[in-house]
């Protein structure tokens, strides 16, 4: 991106709007920085998110906020078992005119038509709702009744889901989970953190949130990152860190091909070096690194790569082969 007078306002307007958002988030979520980043950069990419962790660390409450933090429309779906495919998408329904009493049918819009939507516990309704989301999240549209309705931009899909509690839950399907720019991992906050917590929670005191950012500034902001130059050995850098985490490419180590059934596809290098991008520009600086990228590597990889048997029989996770991929 040539530099030009413009783009560094924009830059500088894009940091303000960065401080003003964690400082509105701070508000009521006490720690989580890598979290909060994390939501951000996919914020910035046009990116959705999926949010693991054990239950009370604040996943909902993080969402809840954010999106009273921006000027857009919010819709919270609670997943469960008898969820079906129309409760999101929405559904036909007969309508009668007063007057000639003629009947035609009539779209009523389900909750995916909201800017932020809000997936929660998305693994405790089966397949085939979870594959509602699908259209939506790769392609900003949903088919009903045989018409195709556009959601309007921006459009973040954000879901939770707890890894420990596998009873009357459903395995996000790979084809699912790859519309996922992120998979952020929520862990427990430190002690002085969660000493602040109860103090703040176990008081009378209420935040009030101040929109920060409206639809089209966000989406103004997306174009910034999308114009942002990249080296061509960041990308080379991308492409292959995705490349050597599938078992059968020619240049994957030896310990790919022993744990690892399935790597990270070609989505996962786009992400990098959008999410990288988006860094940079956070930062202030007008191209990536590749520190932007290995920064990313476990978010844009760990719900990418698949495990074998050899791998659970080791006690090795995708985690563990991220970081030495990265080292």
């Amino acid at each position: 991106m040539k530099e030009n007078k413009n783009d560094r306002q924009t830059i500088e307007k894009l940091n303000q709007a960065r401080r003003d958002l964690k400082k509105e988030l701070a508000k009521v979520i006490i720690g989580q920085e890598a979290v909060l980043d994390q939501l951000l950069t996919a914020l910035l990419t046009n990116g959705h998110v999926l949010l693991v962790g054990v239950p009370g660390l604040a996943k909902t409450l993080i969402i809840n906020t954010l999106a009273q933090c921006l000027s857009l429309s919010f819709n919270r779906v609670q997943f469960t078992p008898d969820l079906m495919p129309s409760d999101i998408t929405g559904t036909d329904i007969i309508e009668e005119e007063p007057g000639s009493r003629q009947r035609s049918f009539k779209f009523i819009q389900g909750p995916i038509f909201a800017n932020v939507v809000l997936a929660d516990e998305i693994n405790r309704t089966p397949p085939k709702t979870q594959a509602a989301l699908l259209q939506a999240m790769q392609e900003r549209k949903v088919t009903a009744g045989g018409h195709t309705y556009k959601l309007d931009e921006p459009f973040f899909v954000l879901a939770t889901q707890n890894p420990i509690e596998q009873e009357g839950t459903y395995p996000l399907p790979e084809a699912q989970l790859d519309r996922f720019m992120f998979n952020v991992f929520v862990d427990y906050p430190s002690f002085a953190e969660e000493m602040e917590i109860v103090k703040t929670t176990t008081s009378a005191y209420q935040a009030d949130i101040q929109p920060v950012l409206s639809g089209q500034q966000i989406i103004e902001l997306q174009q910034l990152v999308r114009r942002v130059p990249v080296a061509d050995q960041v990308v080379e850098y991308a492409v292959g860190l995705a490349q050597k985490s599938r078992p059968k490419s020619e240049t994957t180590p030896d310990f790919v091909k022993e744990y690892v059934s399935w790597g990270a596809g070609p989505r996962a290098s786009q992400y990098l070096i959008l999410g990288a991008k988006a860094l940079a520009i956070m930062d202030g600086r007008l191209a990536p690194s590749i520190d932007d990228v290995r920064a990313l590597a476990l978010p844009v990889l760990r719900h990418r790569i698949i495990t074998n048997f050899n791998a659970e029989a080791a006690g090795v996770d995708s985690e563990e082969i991220i970081n030495r991929l990265v080292s």
